[in-house]
């Protein structure tokens, strides 16, 4: 090969670092490379990256091969073993060009491989501008790092350090350069996107951030947040939601559960209560948001009916895009060492909460059908609505967007038919 792959895992941060990462490498003049750039989140993210790597080797024998990201840097003596790997980048290291350069021959030793830093030692996010997101139409925005809290299950906090934010001019600045460059819709992204602000003079919130992108960027014809903790929304947020159609009516919530005493043992900050209450807020201002949510089955200690009440919460919220996580023990969590369940168990209990999730989906399309939507068009031959549902727009033109009415759905995406304006 030459030039410079990327395979990506994990979050649309990833993705975003991945874009910093490739341009870093050849600006340093690194040619004949992969860079893959792992996740941490679960055990089965791991394998997949390791398999990847397997893979890359054998069909790139002769390219350096150069492992980044949070497994990486939580799990670096792993891939520093690794035949295959030719170098290790910790998270604060893949984002600069220095890193790239004269990196260790072939064949050297694990110790050797090692380029990664205490990440805890961290603690600012440098500004990082990419005019282009390979392979999407939507743009991904960096506009904090790490995180603070420590949840039981999670080990990305020692992947990614503690909280950090990207100073809100520096965010304006890659917005406009963004749009500029013609992308339609911009996601913000972060590990914990709504703690945005905390370390930064004055203290803005993400939901004062998202409105001055609004107001300073006129041309920002649809803006997204990707994951946010909703005990953390802040009334700026709260304002986009029931004033602002640029803010599309769709969240991504970090629920995770929603029995009150698993929260408690995955020390997350909410109740099911307050999940409830934040949701009926949204929508009582936004009567058309919908809801996607992470959730984990089998979480130690988890019984019968602590399950079904976080079955119980899917349903009551209505949650529409429902993103199930099987538990996965992540070596130096505290949940690692609490009591576990049987992993068949855990696998039965997942595929019970999928199906719900299912169900909700189906409903939610059902819902959809006879409205109006603006699609945004994929590189793929589907597009998004402003809701986030998956709609099938076959010969439409990538980065458009369009008009048209939901006329059924297959069970995975919508139909449309163009509007007649559109079609004229």
């Amino acid at each position: 090969m030459s030039g410079i792959e990327v395979i990506t895992f994990g979050c649309r941060l990833n993705t975003y670092e991945s874009e910093v990462m490739k341009a870093q490498a050849e600006k340093a003049g690194l040619n004949n490379a992969v860079l893959v750039n792992t996740c941490a989140v679960t055990g089965e993210a791991v394998r997949q990256a390791r398999q990847a790597i397997r893979r890359a080797r054998r069909d790139n024998p002769h390219a350096r091969i150069i492992v980044t990201g949070c497994a990486a840097q939580t799990e670096k003596q792993t891939f520093a073993a690794m035949a295959e790997v030719d170098a290790v980048l910790g998270n604060e290291e893949k984002l600069t060009s220095a890193s790239y350069r004269g990196l260790p021959d072939f064949g050297v030793s694990a110790e050797e491989k090692l380029r990664v830093n205490d990440i805890m030692s961290v603690k600012a996010t440098a500004p990082q501008m990419v005019r282009h997101i390979d392979g999407h139409v939507r743009a991904f925005i960096q506009v904090q790092n790490g995180c603070d809290h420590r949840c039981t299950f999670c080990i990305i906090p020692y992947g990614r350090g503690n909280s950090r934010s990207v100073p809100m001019g520096a965010v304006v600045d890659q917005a406009r350069n963004l749009v500029d460059g013609g992308y339609r819709e911009i996601v913000l992204t972060g590990v914990d996107a709504t703690s945005y602000g905390g370390d930064l003079p004055g203290a803005p919130t993400l939901g004062l951030l998202a409105k001055t992108l609004l107001k300073q960027i006129p041309d920002i014809r649809r803006l997204r947040l990707s994951s946010i903790d909703s005990i953390e929304a802040d009334a700026h947020l709260m304002d986009l939601i029931a004033d602002e159609p640029r803010f599309m009516p769709h969240l991504h919530l970090s629920l995770q559960h929603g029995d009150d005493m698993i929260l408690k043992r995955m020390k997350r900050r909410h109740l099911r209560a307050d999940a409830l209450r934040f949701i009926e807020d949204a929508r009582r201002l936004r009567p058309e948001m919908s809801f996607g949510a992470d959730m984990i089955a089998g979480f130690p200690t988890e019984t019968e009916e602590m399950f079904e009440n976080a079955v119980r919460l899917a349903e009551e919220a209505g949650i529409a895009h429902l993103h199930v996580f099987p538990y996965s023990p992540r070596p130096g969590t505290p949940a690692a060492r609490m009591p576990q369940l049987d992993r068949s168990l855990v696998k039965d209990r997942a595929a019970r909460l999928r199906a719900t999730g299912h169900r909700l989906h189906q409903s939610h399309l059902d819902g959809m059908i006879g409205t109006r939507q603006w699609l945004l068009v994929e590189n793929n031959g589907l597009a998004h609505t402003e809701n986030f549902t998956l709609v099938a727009a076959p010969g439409l033109r990538p980065g458009e967007l369009v008009p048209v009415t939901i006329t059924g759905h297959n069970g995975k995406h919508l139909d449309m038919q163009l509007t007649a304006a559109a079609a004229a």
